[in-house]
């Protein structure tokens, strides 16, 4: 006869253990890797560093970066220099629309009031920049001065001079004052509506000449200055080129790498800047002196003026730029030379 073995205790199943409580994650931490601010603070330190490497290795060679600074600085003062020549040149005597006023003959009937009422008429008028009333007495007078016949003209029974309206125009361009031109005529109490066009087509190809003038010579000294950077960085990637293949054996990446190099380039893009804005001022300053007493000779109070706050900010900025950039050819070039074999 068969019993019925009752299990001990010890032979019974032992219920399973629970399961341990997850460690608690730290703040900012996630199954995906650190979270974006951890991300920017390196990415910002790494930056700080890159800088803070940059100027100490210019620091070292004060002397050498302070003529490659001054190099950079003369290629960039030349045509800005030059623009800002022409800038002045165009304000002495008074603008350049000033020589092609287009003038309004009015008709000898024309009185003051008319002339007047004319000249409130066109300075409203698209493509004016201002308009001025001449009467007959005026221009009589002003005829007689400036002619040397004063005696002549006063035994004249009577003025045979008509008013005068002077316009002048917002822009020097041909075909458009050759269109106020004619607008202008056919308006009522205008005899004549006179323009020297012929002055208009030399003094634009002056311009145009001008213009081109410093646009070539600002490629040709650009080219220069990033030929310039270009070959002080390749010089800098010479001198750590053992290093640099240290980084990238180690698993360094092209960005890493490259980002000394061109925060070495904008630092003497900003030299060059700064460089480049006191020649600047330096020489308008140093010209003035002879313009001041050369036009005082002539009865004028014509003076250079200096470099504008607009314009030195634009040369400081693209100085940066083109420091950058050219640092960046330099190091693109460069880049695969130095790759691990």
């Amino acid at each position: 006869m068969s019993t019925t073995r009752t299990p001990k205790v010890s032979e019974r199943v032992a219920p399973k253990p629970a399961d341990p409580q997850p460690a608690k994650k730290k703040r900012g931490e996630d199954d995906d890797g650190p979270d974006f601010r951890t991300l920017l603070h390196a990415w910002l330190e790494s930056h700080r560093a890159s800088m803070a490497d940059s100027l100490r290795r210019l620091g070292k060679q004060p002397i050498g970066s302070f003529f490659t600074c001054l190099v950079m600085a003369v290629a960039l003062s030349m045509p800005m220099g030059l623009s800002l020549l022409l800038k002045n040149v165009e304000q002495l005597g008074g603008s350049w629309q000033r020589a092609a006023q287009i003038s309004l003959y009015l008709k000898l009937d024309a009185g003051s009031r008319d002339g007047e009422a004319l000249r409130d008429e066109i300075k409203g008028m698209p493509g004016v920049a201002d308009a001025q009333y001449v009467s007959r007495e005026q221009a009589l007078e002003e005829f007689q001065q400036q002619s040397g016949l004063g005696e002549a003209l006063r035994e004249l029974p009577d003025n045979p001079l008509p008013g005068v309206v002077v316009v002048t125009p917002t822009e020097v361009d041909k075909p458009a004052l050759d269109a106020l031109r004619q607008r202008l005529s056919e308006l009522p109490r205008v005899e004549v509506a006179q323009l020297d066009l012929v002055w208009v087509e030399r003094l634009a190809a002056i311009l145009k000449l001008g213009d081109r003038f410093v646009f070539g010579l600002a490629v040709m000294l650009i080219s220069a200055l990033l030929l310039v950077i270009g070959n002080t960085i390749r010089l800098h990637i010479e001198n750590r080129r053992v290093e640099i293949e240290v980084i990238k054996l180690v698993g360094g990446t092209d960005a890493y790498v490259r980002r000394p190099f061109l925060y070495m380039g904008a630092l003497y893009g900003l030299g060059a800047g700064l460089l480049a804005w006191g020649i600047l001022a330096f020489g308008l300053n140093w010209l003035n002196e002879a313009v001041v007493g050369l036009s005082g000779l002539y009865g004028s109070d014509f003076a250079l003026g200096g470099v504008p706050a607009s314009d030195g900010l634009s040369l400081l900025i693209g100085a940066v730029l083109l420091g950058y950039i050219g640092a960046w050819i330099a190091v693109a070039r460069h880049l695969n030379e130095l790759a691990p074999r």
